[in-house]
């Protein structure tokens, strides 16, 4: 299997190195330090199942916190999606359109800020936006490390990260070919995503969304301040598909009554189940291991054939 790696040297914007690492399936190449204008440079995951000869064009699903997506024995927590297993399976079974997969690694500290919908946040009050910036997890870690920042991370993955994935992979770069993903804070961005580039994606699946934003419910301007954003945004249900679950154990305990506002945006908008899917996993958590044993169902759910 020969990759175009040559093409790398016509991104003028970015400095990569390339190196493939071992998974269960298929094959990941990473760019390491992958530049950007808009956002701080981070790894980038390439993962082409062992289908993927270079010629034939490829959906693409973009997945935020890469890092956690294929091998636990490099992540903080010794769990991962295991999306290399999932999306192999259901390619052999012919259960979904052939695919490769674009991991972003989140930048640490910065994850909030980047991950955070922009126009909520700043939907919001001033004396509100003050206290979320002030909210801390615990006495040494401030949750926002700045204000959002996600129009520009946004801007990275359509006007740099896409452009260079479809020129130097096999891709059909089109809108019903393009798909977008995450869990908690990455559920956000991704929801985030499809509502600000309805041009660029087709279908948002967002595990374990984060609707409270920070971790407590009472006094939190947040959930509404997206609800309102939601209103406004949803991208037509005539040619997008958007998924959302959550579990109810841990952190994931505190979204039901907030996904339920949702859903009722969602019939609002003209969603129903042809393009829109909402689950609940009784006895779930919030956690790596949670998402993988149901990442099938979101990943049938927008690629299937």
């Amino acid at each position: 299997m020969k990759i175009p790696f040559i093409i790398i040297a016509i991104i003028a914007w970015t400095s990569l190195t390339a190196q493939s690492i071992s998974t269960s399936s298929g094959k990941v190449i990473r760019f390491e330090n992958f530049g950007s204008k808009y956002v701080d440079a981070r790894n980038v995951d390439v993962w082409l199942p062992e289908c993927y000869d270079g010629k034939t064009k490829f959906s693409v699903l973009y997945m935020h916190d890469g890092q956690m997506l294929f091998d636990s024995s490099s992540t903080w927590n010794h769990q991962e999606w295991g999306v290399d297993e999932t999306l192999a399976m259901l390619m052999k079974e012919k259960k979904i359109r052939n695919c490769i997969v674009v991991g972003i690694w989140n930048n640490g500290k910065k994850r909030h800020a980047e991950y955070f919908p922009q126009k909520a946040f700043y939907g919001m009050s001033e004396k509100d936006q003050n206290m979320i910036l002030e909210e801390q997890r615990n006495l040494n870690y401030h949750i926002f490390s700045e204000k959002p920042v996600s129009d520009l991370y946004l801007q990275f993955l359509v006007k740099e990260l896409k452009p260079f994935i479809d020129s130097a992979f096999a891709t059909n770069k089109e809108t019903d070919n393009t798909f977008i993903a995450g869990s908690s804070m990455g559920g956000l961005i991704s929801l985030y995503a499809i509502c600000e580039y309805p041009e660029v994606f087709g279908g948002a699946a967002c595990l374990s969304t984060h609707w409270t934003g920070i971790y407590r419910t009472y006094n939190n301007p947040i959930p509404s301040a997206l609800m309102d954003y939601l209103t406004t945004h949803l991208p037509s249900p005539r040619n997008h598909r958007i998924y959302f679950d959550f579990g109810s154990e841990t952190l994931d305990s505190l979204y039901k009554p907030f996904q339920l506002q949702v859903d009722e945006i969602m019939k609002e908008k003209g969603y129903s189940s042809e393009n829109w899917m909402t689950k609940e996993f009784q006895g779930e958590d919030h956690s790596e291991a949670a998402w993988r044993k149901r990442f099938y169902i979101p990943a049938i759910f927008l690629l299937e054939k």
